[in-house]
């Protein structure tokens, strides 16, 4: 900042003075170069190297042999219908208890671990969408079951 000015006049000089040197660049005649590179750039092909295999992002194409592939494969048809897992189907408390297998002797570090084991296999996002209702309710019964389970610890 020169003294005297305000810094808004201060930028404004300072731009001036570029936008000047902007114009100067602009008149001189234009290099085919990249700016702050030394030297040109040169792009040779070697003797007996095909100009194919100088495009780097399609030399996989030219391994490939895509004419004598052979027979083509047949078009994909519509997914078949998911299966339900037979874990799925057990939606009564009764079962996902047998299941979780919560004993007395279970401590709130135990009773994580099932927790966590249990959300592994049973949880709605990691199962196809038509059984998501399923391992909903199975998950919702888990934690019910398993804090009912911390809570009788924690008295």
């Amino acid at each position: 900042m020169l003294f005297g000015q305000s810094i808004f006049q201060s930028v404004l000089e300072r731009l001036k003075a570029e936008g000047e040197t902007a114009e100067d660049e602009a008149e001189s005649p234009a290099a085919h170069r990249v700016s702050g590179l030394g030297t040109g750039l040169a792009f040779d092909v070697m003797q007996g190297v095909s100009a194919a295999s100088q495009r780097v992002g399609e030399a996989y194409f030219d391994n490939l042999d895509l004419d004598t592939a052979g027979p083509e494969k047949p078009e994909p048809g519509p997914d078949p219908e998911p299966v339900m897992p037979e874990h799925l189907t057990r939606t009564t408390p009764q079962e996902v208890a047998a299941e979780l297998a919560i004993s007395a002797a279970d401590t709130p570090l135990t009773l994580g671990e099932k927790r966590r084991a249990f959300a592994r296999a049973n949880h709605p996002d990691g199962v196809a969408p038509p059984f998501r209702d399923n391992a909903t309710k199975r998950m919702m019964l888990a934690n019910l079951l398993i804090d009912k389970a911390l809570r009788r610890i924690g008295r």
